[in-house]
Formats: C-alpha cells, structure tokens, sequence
C-alpha cells in the first residue's frame, strides 16, 4: 500500500466565509448556513450555479435527548442543496468522529477524481436552550450500563480521566495549563466573529474557574455557541483562475480505534497508543515532517487536547507536552498565538483550525499574518479518534 496520499497538491481551498457565532442566534440555523454558504462562494469568485458538489459532517454533538430536525439543529448537504435549489453531480456527508477532516478528505477525492469541478463544505453547529450535555437516562443499557450509573457519561468525563492520569504520571499541573488557555483567548478575542472578541481571561481567571469534572473547569472546555463556517475547494488547475492565493491539500490521517476494555473508557496509554499511529500516517501521507509546518493548528475542544496532540505528532516526547508549550520560541502558528482555536472562538467543530490554515497560507491572515506560512496542519478531535490534514501553500 501506498502511503503518500495519490492526491496530493491536486486539490486547493479557494474562498471561505464564517458567519458571527453566538450563543443563541436570532435567524434560524438553516437560513444562517444558507447565507454563510452564499457568502463563501462569492468569496471565492464564484456563483452557486457553478458548485456542483457538497459535503459536510452534520454530527450534532450534544447529549441530553435534544431533537435534531434538519434546518433547524443540525444542516446536512442535502437540506442545503434543497433551499439552494440546485442539482450537484455530487454529494456526500461525512459520519464520525472528526467532521471537519472527515469532508475535508471527502471532498478532495471527488475533486481529484473528477467527480465535481468546485465543492461547497460547511459545519454548521447548533447550541440547544437547557443544559448542553445532561443525561437523560432512566435506565443503562449496552456498554452504558457499566459507566453511567456511576457518574460517569458524556466527552467531558471521557477526557478527565486521562488527563487526570497524564497530570499524575507527568507532574503537570493546572497552572501550566492556565498559559495556554489564556493565550487561546487572548488570540481569539481578536477576531471579529468570535463569541468571546474583546473578552480574553488571565491564567488567574483560568485557575479560579469553576471546576466541572475534576482536573477540568468549565474553562478547558470550548463553549457551545450557534454558527456556521463553509469553504470552497476545487481542483489546483482551476484554482489558478480565481482570484485568492490557493491552499492547497497534501495530505491526512484519522484514527478509529476501540478502546480495550470496550466501553469507551479511554486511558492515557490507549489514547497514545492510538495517536501515534496517527501522527505516523498523517507525515507518511504528507510527506513531511514536524518541523516542516510553519501553522501548527492543534485541537482544543477541551484542552488536555493540546498536550495529546503534541505527544502524539512528534513535536515533543510522551509526559513532556505541558512544559514544551511554555517556551516562548516555539512556533509562533500555534492557535494559542494566532487564531485561537475553540477555546479561544467557540465550539465550531475544527472550523477555526481549518479556518487558520487556510487564511495564513493564503496570505489573508490580515495584522494575524505570519510572515512564513507555507506549510499548515488542521487537526479535529482527540487523536485515537479524530482526523487531521495537512495544508501547502
């Protein structure tokens, strides 16, 4: 088997748009994605009756027994290609875990193959009145059954428990991560659309937060807010016509592996073991290596994220991720000095890591602009379970 990715460099990103996010918008979520989609293809010089592919993930992520009606909690493609009233030649949607990756890889193979000429990918994300991830169980069943009853439900206690053992092991504490969430905010707080502009936080701010799943406080989770991103991709050839600097893709990686005692207990050895297998094929795909990326965009949904990720790509040895974020001389493209990731924006599903990539190496960084950007990486979820791709100028 070949490990290079066969398309590499053959597909670009084009033109995007993001729309405000909030906690709760007044317009509905379907008529938001809609004009943020129409905002992306005119961004990228183009008109809605030139897309003739789209995709998405339209995983709706929160627990609680909350309904999902299409157009109003979730958007898949195919709502949207109904209210734009056009027929694609293709269309897909990605289901998993890592939605942003997920279509990401989707829609380059399609281009690549030649099944669509320009593909529109949103994430549209909704955040329900009432509380985000309550359990509304009365009874356990499946492999539930052995967690729930105790206490033990939902993605916040899922990354607690390693986290709680990587601090133990390691002796990293809550104060090494205060920097870098305070960095993610001070960086996110200076883009317009962000739901937390002009509101960034100190490591004191961080350190004094309500705790939510001890070692984590509500400050190390990304805050669940309603918005939408949406890209344009097409083929490299195409894209020397339009008028923005194309990013383009080189290559990806996802992981989807079980956790050994089957009931999505994840350990910190298990969750390792898993993204360093990750981390493996994404430089094989990409050809490239870590000290290759000038815009290294790491995901943050809740913020132990950060140090597994880093571990896990080679960018510094096992236990040694809360000290090597400290040095003021690492790569200034990490989202915690540039876009500022979830934490720093909100919970938009790896939009604001595919979003950084894509605006620093298309020169549209703005006063953010780095002055290398040339090589990027977007990753989503955790890394035993997520995807990440690599972007080239």
């Amino acid at each position: 088997m070949t490990a290079r990715y066969g398309a590499s460099g053959q597909v670009a990103i084009v033109g995007y748009a993001h729309s405000q996010i909030m906690r709760h918008w007044d317009i509905p979520l379907g008529a938001l994605t809609v004009r943020t989609v129409r905002e992306a293809i005119a961004d990228a010089g183009l008109t809605v009756d030139q897309i003739d592919g789209f995709t998405t993930g339209a995983l709706f992520p929160s627990s609680g027994g909350h309904p999902v009606v299409d157009g109003v909690q979730t958007v898949t493609a195919d709502w949207l290609v109904e209210q734009l009233r056009v027929r694609p030649r293709w269309l897909c949607g990605f289901q998993g875990i890592g939605q942003i990756c997920g279509s990401v890889i989707l829609a380059a193979n399609a281009l690549a193959s030649g099944a669509a000429d320009y593909v529109v990918l949103h994430r549209a994300m909704y955040n329900p009145p009432g509380r985000y991830n309550t359990n509304p169980m009365t009874e356990a069943r499946g492999v539930d059954q052995w967690t729930a009853p105790h206490g033990y439900w939902g993605a916040l206690a899922q990354i607690a428990l390693p986290y709680t053992e990587y601090l133990q092991r390691y002796g990293a504490t809550r104060e090494h991560m205060s920097t870098v969430v305070a960095g993610l905010r001070q960086a996110g707080s200076r883009n317009p659309w962000s739901h937390w502009y002009q509101n960034p936080i100190s490591p004191d701010d961080y350190l004094a937060s309500r705790m939510v799943s001890d070692p984590m406080s509500v400050l190390d989770c990304d805050i669940p807010i309603t918005g939408v991103g949406a890209f344009v991709l097409t083929t490299a050839e195409r894209a020397r016509d339009l008028p923005h600097r194309p990013v383009h893709v080189a290559g990806f990686a996802q992981g989807r592996w079980r956790p050994e005692n089957g009931i999505t207990a994840w350990s910190l050895d298990a969750m390792m073991e898993g993204g360093k297998e990750v981390g493996r094929m994404l430089w094989e795909s990409a050809g490239l290596r870590p000290e290759d990326v000038d815009v290294p965009q790491i995901y943050d949904a809740f913020s132990p994220f950060i140090y597994f990720w880093l571990e896990s790509l080679g960018y510094c040895g096992e236990g040694e991720a809360f000290e090597y974020v400290q040095d003021p001389n690492i790569s200034a493209g990490f989202p915690f000095r540039t876009g500022g990731g979830a934490l720093g924006n909100g919970r938009m599903h790896g939009v604001p890591q595919m979003l950084e990539c894509y605006l620093q190496l298309s020169q549209r960084a703005g006063d953010r602009q780095l002055p290398r950007a040339e090589v990027a990486f977007a990753c989503q979820a955790s890394p035993n379970t997520g995807g990440v791709v690599a972007y080239t100028a």
